[in-house]
């Protein structure tokens, strides 16, 4: 628990004890959480772990029903109208018109901010070119891309320089173009110095994003670090070795076993899985056992502990990856 502990003007969103209840569910239960200012934190979770929930109330859009948050040191609740000004938010679903062009889009939510009309054409301008949508800017969005599209949603969410970003699953149902396009576009947010706040089911797009991970379940985080701290926690990497017969399978088991290498043999396969714990010296040690055998070696592939192996550990079962036919776009808050 975090109660009672000062906030710090390092920590750009805080969550003490957060629960929010529908009727006998809980869709959060105590979560506790910290994000450092001016990073990607990935906020990983399977369906129903309370990923949105948690997003909708940092952005105001739903209370709490006891506990506390913070964005920008301001509470939630009794500052909401505060937080709104320093925040963005990107949903899941499409705030964008697609019966207006792009620049129009970017224009009228400069107007809702209460920008000037000089004032939301300057900045639609802007945003437009740091998302590379210039000469897209006078499409109807109907034409646009999923990437496209989506690179609007985040531009929409950007009208006020926002220094909190909300992004609830960015990239849900693009394809890997589009999904690395948005990628690029979120680096670049960090980079100019906007903490983001990522929630996503994608778990090699955490693993590429964001410099520290919370993974959620049932309301609660039940881990959190740096990547490769939780990969470190789950187990090592291993190497992978496929024979070509099962004698060599069998004589590079006997050479293995013999050196005292613990190993995972899968016969059906003709492969051998060996956990790596001292880098390179301890990999071509291997090989060259195998090697030295007389077995022969069809392929040698290193296979990384992933996010993946993390959420199966800690959570006895993996992420349902949301469905690719779904429509998916974003909202600005």
């Amino acid at each position: 628990m975090l109660s009672g502990v000062r906030v710090s003007a390092e920590d750009a969103v805080v969550c003490e004890g957060l629960v929010k209840r529908f009727g006998d569910t809980a869709a959060l239960d105590g979560l506790d959480l910290r994000v450092p200012t001016g990073v990607i934190y990935g906020l990983l979770g399977p369906n129903g772990a309370g990923k949105t929930t948690a997003v909708r109330v940092l952005a105001t859009l739903t209370l709490p029903s006891c506990g506390r948050a913070l964005v920008c040191g301001l509470d939630t609740v009794t500052c909401a109208e505060q937080v709104r000004r320093r925040i963005g938010l990107a949903g899941q679903h499409a705030a964008v018109d697609e019966r207006l062009p792009g620049r129009a889009n970017l224009v009228m939510f400069g107007q809702l901010y209460r920008l000037s009309g000089r004032g939301a054409r300057r900045r639609a301008d802007e945003l437009l070119e740091r998302f590379d949508l210039t000469d897209a800017a006078d499409r109807l969005v109907s034409t646009y891309s999923g990437g496209m599209r989506r690179r609007l949603d985040l531009a929409a969410s950007l009208i006020t320089s926002p220094a909190v970003l909300f992004l609830d699953e960015p990239t849900a149902g693009l394809d890997p173009r589009s999904r690395n396009e948005v990628w690029q576009a979120v680096r670049q947010l960090a980079n100019a110095g906007t903490t983001v706040l990522l929630t996503t089911q994608y778990l090699d797009e955490a693993d590429h994003l964001a410099s520290r991970v919370a993974v959620i379940d049932h309301g609660r985080v039940i881990a959190e670090g740096r990547p490769d701290q939780l990969k470190r926690q789950v187990g090592a990497d291993r190497l992978q070795i496929t024979t070509a017969d099962p004698a060599s399978l069998a004589a590079a088991t006997a050479a293995l076993q013999a050196a005292g290498v613990d190993l995972e043999a899968d016969p059906s396969h003709g492969m051998l899985s060996v956990p790596i714990t001292d880098g390179f010296s301890s990999l071509s040690a291997v090989v060259a056992r195998v090697h030295d055998s007389g077995a022969a070696i069809s392929d040698v592939a290193l296979r990384r502990c992933t996010l993946d192996d993390v959420f199966l550990t800690l959570t006895g079962h993996g992420t349902t990856p949301p469905s690719t036919s779904a429509a998916h776009g974003g909202a600005s808050a």
